[in-house]
């Protein structure tokens, strides 16, 4: 292993244009940590022979056993450009779909990325998922086609086949980064009734992936070979008689070479040419492998030896794996590590080249755009953008997670091997203490000695350690220096540097409060498995830090500068979604559960640890991999106990099926409901929303979340400084706001529910901003919530107050649904008659003047009063809802699997038995594999991965992500009674009601009442004979 030299270190770290931040993105499976391993093994951090084998950036334990990454580690590499070194911090991330939030925490603190692609499978679900991650960062990718080998030894292709199956993929990457471009120039369309694209002014001239351009990499990791265009065209343009770079933009494409005029000339297909990259390329190495793996020819290969003048150790020649040979010889002759590192230093940009759209992107979020941010916040945009070190520059710092180190792992911990002057001092202070103890022996002072000694010992803690994995974007961070740790919810604008306190924690902040001071602790280069230490670190670098597990949770912003906003949250690309219950078996260890469950917090950026009213602990993981990993670092890292998990736990919505009759004409469902002393009724009926208007309340969530603090009614007393905030962020939210309300509109119209139907609604729920809606038909107007309210009608208080119980009825009502207590999905509550006796209630609201006992008892009233109406409400809407068709909504996944032709039936087996539902399945071209898509529900998706693998023996994986919520077209409450349902089922319904299955499973664990025979099919009775 190399020696570290901090000297030089710290000489590149200090240069931001020889600097290079780049993340590894790929599919699971796709060669990620292989190409790792390659790259480490450049700078002789690990053995050639070692690479693929080893996978260091892999340093868990069950990472190794599994075969795949989970948590996402760094390394700093250095290479050599043009007789120039670079500093190459290079981050590799996970490829499965359950540790996408490792993606998202590698991305942020990256300037590039390299997205590999296993050629014979091509682009996959995951490959999809980390463009996006990529292209949302905006950082810029380059693309590494891996696993070349496989197209000639398992696939048997020619090169020809070959040459289209890499043009396909390239076409098909292409069209996943078109389309992001697209959807990306028509979100920042701003005039919606113009009927142009925008797309013909926008430049998409170096978006893509071009061979021509250097940003695309042949390669196959596991043999340690890769090449560019440029390779090739440097090694046979004197042959060609060729200029190299007419060469090199000649190589890729419809282009082939005429032998007679010794040009290059378009039209290869049309002519049946062989395309030119089939000549010069693929051809080359189809004969390489030809002799030395399929045919083993000794002859040939010494002979390719010597033609490519190699100086290849004989040993490994003589060797009897041909895969030790090709490994040999094609890393020897086209290196990979050369040439994506050549890549990254001339196509990925440096620190220093951060675009304006990145950094306003960094420093604004939904809620407050980068125009609305304070002038002082506005101007360090150009302290991100120039990533200066100067002394000068504001120190800034963004925590994408807080990573988890063994504390023997740590610098100061480990055992290193002695000097001469170590040892002389060591033998130095080994004679002091003898004398001591010596002198102090004589004048009888045992007892002082033996304490002395035992303070003395160095007793290392055991246990993890938390180190922040982050970035400086500006000025030098420094070991021992004060920072701000801004929370994501700090505003630079509503703070004062004196509400900081000096020695505040996390723990400590009170409500309103988003900032603590913090001393940052050692900072650590970041080595794979091993961390070195630093004095300081200048901008643009990868880091390590020290001393902030007291300060930050999962993400965080340090600062030097008040006026620096907290940085948008990371965007997740999975949703978790499987619960899980956990407890100590020993019910005595329950505060080292509590302990271990807040570290894991702090831990994992995707996990969410939650306290249930009943008192349970619940853990809320991306998937069944992330889940089995989260238990198995609580017992054995965090916790450190013996811990029961219960039965993986999925959350399930309530709806009603679509009404028969319109919605004018249906008398079904009504309810009128009163409260006691009957100064308050309603009459009002639950119907089904349009599946368009749910899909349009899903994805405006943030703007319906906002709309409270815009707009709304119920603001009975606003501050100034309130009002005067809300005009500020009122103006370009208002219009978002407007957008939604025509489409909300729009949509209600198309699906029959008359003009202006969005105008009647009171309110969203639950939570104020779901998928249900509560609708006014009375005659009765009501404060909008569009903030479209006549300027000539005042509401009374009495009305707002009972308006508010209303809405927070229908609040608690679409919170948990009477079938089994879950959230409701799709339903609109609709107010057709509401009555409320205002003389009644008028005493109830102001107390005669003077009489302080009746003052307090028309308070008590009026909030018993106002319970009455939350209840009343809740109430009518369960029961407006139980007189629909009820139905439950399951999670499904979207299902994609990757499998081999002789095994597809069993996979469509599998599927079919857990009740899911097949999309499409083809045939891959140029492969022998399908490639299935498929839906299916996340309650029957665990222990699917042990199933797929004992059934097709291993030959198909799969991936799992969440895509929606799909009703389950049975009744929960369905029994046999028509004479054809009593013919088919027979009268005791003997075939399984899934949905009642699924309800009475939800019920049972929430405690609720469950309609269950101790026993079924007790036709002949059953006795116990006794022998005498």
């Amino acid at each position: 292993m190399r020696q570290f030299n901090s000297q030089r270190i710290s000489e590149l770290q200090n240069n931001p244009s020889h600097i290079r931040n780049i993340c590894i993105v790929a599919h699971v499976d796709h060669g990620k940590t292989t190409l790792a391993d390659s790259l480490v093994a450049s700078n002789g951090i690990i053995s050639q022979k070692l690479v693929g084998k080893l996978r260091y950036m892999d340093s868990r334990k069950d990472e190794q056993e599994r075969g795949i990454t989970m948590k996402s580690s760094s390394i700093s590499l250095s290479h050599t450009y043009n007789n120039e070194e670079f500093l190459v911090n290079l981050i590799d991330s996970p490829g499965h779909v359950d540790f996408s939030s490792e993606v998202s925490t590698a991305v942020r603190l990256c300037d590039g990325a390299i997205v590999v692609v296993d050629v014979v499978e091509g682009v996959c679900a995951q490959t999809k998922v980390v463009l996006k991650q990529v292209w949302l960062e905006h950082i810029r990718p380059v693309l590494v086609l891996n696993k070349i080998d496989r197209l000639i030894i398992e696939m048997k292709m020619q090169p020809l086949d070959a040459y289209v199956r890499m043009v396909q993929l390239l076409e098909q990457m292409n069209a996943q980064v078109a389309e992001l471009f697209t959807v990306d120039v028509m979100s920042k369309k701003e005039n919606i009734t113009d009927s142009s694209s925008g797309l013909e002014e926008a430049d998409d001239s170096n978006i893509y992936f071009t061979p021509e351009q250097g940003n695309v990499v042949f390669a196959s990791a596991a043999d340690g070979w890769g090449f560019s265009l440029q390779d090739f065209a440097r090694m046979f343009s004197s042959k060609l008689g060729l200029r190299e770079e007419e060469l090199q933009r000649s190589l890729w494409g419809d282009n082939y070479f005429n032998t007679k005029t010794k040009t290059v000339t378009a039209g290869a297909q049309e002519k049946a040419k062989k395309p030119l990259f089939v000549q010069v390329v693929l051809e080359n190495l189809w004969s390489v492998y030809d002799s030395v793996v399929i045919r083993k020819d000794k002859i040939m290969t010494e002979k390719i030896v010597q033609n490519l003048q190699l100086q290849i150790n004989p040993r490994d020649l003589k060797h009897s794996d041909p895969k030790v040979q090709i490994h040999a010889i094609l890393s020897k002759w086209l290196p990979l590590s050369d040439t994506v590192l050549r890549m990254v230093c001339e196509k990925l940009p440096c620190p220093s080249y951060m675009s304006e759209a990145r950094a306003e992107k960094l420093m604004s979020s939904l809620s407050k755009p980068f125009e609305l941010l304070p002038e002082a916040t506005q101007q360090l945009k150009t302290a991100f953008v120039a990533c200066s070190s100067s002394d000068d520059a504001p120190t800034i710092a963004f925590v994408s997670k807080m990573m988890v180190v063994d504390r023997h792992c740590l610098p100061k911990n480990k055992v290193r091997l002695l000097s001469s002057e170590d040892i002389a001092l060591r033998r130095q202070q080994v004679r002091e203490k003898l004398a001591q103890f010596t002198m102090k022996q004589e004048q009888g002072d045992n007892v002082a000695v033996q304490e002395q000694q035992v303070k003395s010992e160095d007793v290392l803690e055991d246990g993890p350690i938390f180190i922040a994995f982050a970035r400086v974007l500006s000025g030098t961070l420094k070991r021992g220096q004060e920072l701000y740790v801004l929370g994501p919810k700090y505003d630079p604008g509503a703070t004062i540097d004196n509400s900081v306190e000096p020695s505040g924690a996390l723990k400590d902040l009170k409500a309103g409060q988003y900032v603590t001071r913090a001393k940052i602790g050692d900072l650590y280069l970041l080595m794979g498995r091993e961390l070195e230490c630093l004095e300081s670190v200048p901008a643009g670098n990868v880091v390590g830090i020290g001393g902030l597990e007291e300060h930050i949770l999962k993400s965080g912003t340090l600062s030097s500068s008040l006026a620096c906003p907290a940085f948008t949250e990371l965007s997740q690309m999975v949703m978790p979604i499987v619960r899980v219950a956990v407890e100590p078996a020993r019910p005595c260890e329950m505060p080292e559960l509590i302990k271990g469950l807040k570290l894991l917090n702090q831990a994992d950026p995707c996990v969410q640890v939650v306290l249930q009213e009943s008192g349970e602990h619940v853990l809320i993981t991306a998937g069944e991999v992330h889940l089995q990993r989260c238990l198995q670092d609580l017992e054995e890292c965090y916790a450190k106990i013996q811990i029961n998990a219960s039965q993986p736990i999925v959350p399930f919505r309530e709806t009603i099926m679509a009404p028969l009759e319109p919605i004018s004409t249906s008398n079904a469902g009504r309810v009128q409901i009163e409260t006691p002393g009957k100064r308050f009724s309603m009459r009002l009926r639950a119907v089904s929303l349009p599946e368009e208007i749910t899909n349009v309340l899903e994805k405006n969530v943030e703007v319906i979340k906002t709309m409270p603090q815009i707009q709304g009614p119920g603001h009975l007393d606003q501050t100034e400084e309130e009002i005067e905030t809300n005009k500020k962020l009122g103006l370009q939210w208002r219009s978002k706001i407007t957008k939604l309300h025509h489409r909300l509109n729009h949509v209600f119209g198309m699906n029959g529910w008359g003009d202006n139907a969005a105008d009647r609604i009171l309110s969203f729920g639950p939570r104020r901003c779901g998928p249900n809606v509560l609708l006014n038909y009375t005659p009765i107007t009501l404060p909008c919530l569009w903030n479209k309210n006549p300027t000539d009608i005042v509401f009374e208080r009495v009305t707002l107050e009972c308006l508010n119980s209303v809405i927070n009825g229908f609040q608690l009502a679409t919170l948990a649904g009477p079938i089994c207590e879950e959230p409701l999905h799709g339903v609109a509550f609709i107010i057709e008659d509401i009555a409320i006796a205002v003389d009644q209630l008028a005493p109830l609201s102001h107390g005669e003047d003077g009489d302080s006992n009746h003052n307090g008892q028309s308070q008590q009233q009026c909030r018993s009063f106002s319970g009455q109406i939350m209840s009343a409400v809740k109430d009518g809407c369960r029961r407006s809802f139980t007189n629909q068709p009820q139905r439950l909504m399951a999670a499904m996944y979207n299902c994609s699997i990757q499998v081999s032709g002789e095994v597809v039936g069993k996979i469509y087996a599998i599927l079919s038995r857990r009740h899911g539902k097949i999309l499409e399945g083809d045939l891959e071209e140029g492969s022998a594999s399908f490639s299935i898509a498929a839906v299916l529900p996340v309650v029957e998706s665990f222990d699917l991965a042990n199933e797929i693998r004992k059934q097709t023996s291993g030959l198909a994986s799969h991936q799992l992500t969440f895509s929606h919520w799909e009703v389950i077209d049975i009744d929960p409450f369905w029994v046999p009674t028509t004479d054809e349902e009593l013919e088919l089922y027979g009268d005791k319904g003997d075939s399984i009601n899934r949905a009642h299955v699924y309800m009475n499973s939800v019920r049972r664990r929430k405690g609720l009442a469950v309609s269950e025979k101790v026993v079924e099919f007790a036709e002949k009775q059953r006795t116990l004979s006794r022998k005498v």
